[in-house]
């Protein structure tokens, strides 16, 4: 029955959306990280973080139509930083039909603990040049069409220090008004295996915060469940954890601002390879980097279509065998009505509601199930 219920909850034609995914490109992929790995350092202390931010900048300016902007910012003295020192980070955007923003991103800068940090070799292939990667073939790839909403490719600075270059950007949103529906933060995500002996090149961790603040956890939800619909042999494990235990990312400060942010990050990290002078490209699976940027591509291809997102989400409180769910919202707009068990992490059914603010799910009873609605595309709302 849930197989049978499963719909597709994105906006346009799939051919469309496969269209997209065929031109995502693991070659190029390949060469932007090799070409990030090649800068002696990119530690945000170091003057060759410039240079590599420079060049990141010229890469988007080549993209027709996106905007580029180098932003500068200024980071504390505190912990790795001795002295307040102003850097770089690069913000790129392809504007869309409204001002709502959908943001990916990686950071740009590495770190090698073992040397001095202006000076030593601290390539930073997979963290991250991997997610920084990735948001440049993002934009390669969605800049040929128009989009609903405003599409913004980062490549964060500072995160290594205490992610300063993403709390600058979260805290510039915050007081520029900045409608952000969503920030997808791609760190550490082009290989597939570790040391160990442990392998999973057919999925990918999203980590996720709750409150009551932002609506991030339901962000997870909406991507696990469009890569199931939309993906063959790639799947989303979700993590409901702000980040990995004790650790952090440039995801944290936006949902510190209230927006709804997620982080993606390989299923099995190699800790030796982090922070060091082996966190080299030939470490890396190119076919896995490809795939967690068309996770994100189906995600993005989505939230990047949706319509307004309904407000009043209300379960009908009569007795019965099935539920009656209401909403408010744009007349005229298409809507999902989204329902999973209790005890379920993921989303099992969705109906696609049509010109409509009522729906009734049938053989579907309110005890035992949780129940939202998103605009076609779009993170779903609770129900309440």
């Amino acid at each position: 029955m849930i197989a049978a219920l499963l719909a597709v909850a994105v906006q346009g034609a799939p051919s469309d959306l496969q269209d997209l995914l065929g031109q995502v490109d693991p070659v190029r992929l390949r060469a932007t990280v090799e070409k990030l790995a090649s800068f002696h350092t990119r530690n945000t202390l170091s003057p060759t973080l410039t240079e590599a931010a420079e060049w990141l900048a010229e890469e988007y300016r080549k993209i027709p139509g996106i905007q580029v902007e180098l932003m500068r910012y200024t980071i504390p003295a505190g912990r790795r930083v001795p002295e307040a020192k102003e850097v770089v980070q690069v913000v790129a955007k392809l504007p869309g039909e409204s001002d709502r923003i959908v943001l990916v991103g990686g950071h740009l800068d590495s770190l090698n603990l073992q040397v001095d940090a202006e000076t030593g070799r601290a390539p930073g292939a997979n963290d991250d040049a991997s997610g920084t990667a990735l948001a440049l073939e993002l934009a390669r790839v969605m800049a040929g069409r128009k989009w609903q909403q405003t599409l913004m490719f980062v490549g964060f600075t500072g995160e290594e220090q205490g992610l300063h270059g993403a709390r600058a950007l979260a805290k510039r949103a915050k007081s520029e008004g900045w409608k952000i529906d969503a920030v997808l933060n791609n760190d550490t995500v082009g290989s597939s295996e570790n040391k160990a002996g442990q392998k999973d090149d057919r999925r990918v961790r999203v980590f996720s915060d709750e409150s009551e603040s932002h609506n991030s956890r339901e962000l997870a939800r909406l991507i696990e469940y469009l890569v199931r619909t939309n993906m063959k042999d790639f799947e989303i494990r979700l993590v409901f954890r702000r980040d990995r235990f004790g650790r952090g990312g440039d995801h944290t400060p936006f949902n510190e601002e209230g927006f709804d942010a997620v982080r993606f990050i390989e299923v099995h990290e190699e800790y030796s390879r982090q922070h060091t002078h082996e966190d080299l490209p030939e470490y890396m699976d190119w076919s896995y980097l490809a795939n967690v940027t068309k996770a994100n591509l189906v995600a993005m291809y989505s939230l990047g279509l949706a319509g307004e997102p309904p407000t009043n989400v209300r379960i009908d409180m009569r007795q019965g065998h099935d539920t009656t769910i209401t909403w408010q919202g744009k007349e005229g707009q298409s809507w999902v009505v989204y329902w999973r068990e209790t005890t379920s992490p993921v989303w099992q059914g969705a109906f696609v509601v049509e010109s409509a603010t009522r729906f009734t799910l049938q053989q579907i009873n309110k005890d035992d199930h949780v129940f939202a609605v998103g605009a076609l595309g779009g993170i779903p709302v609770n129900a309440r």
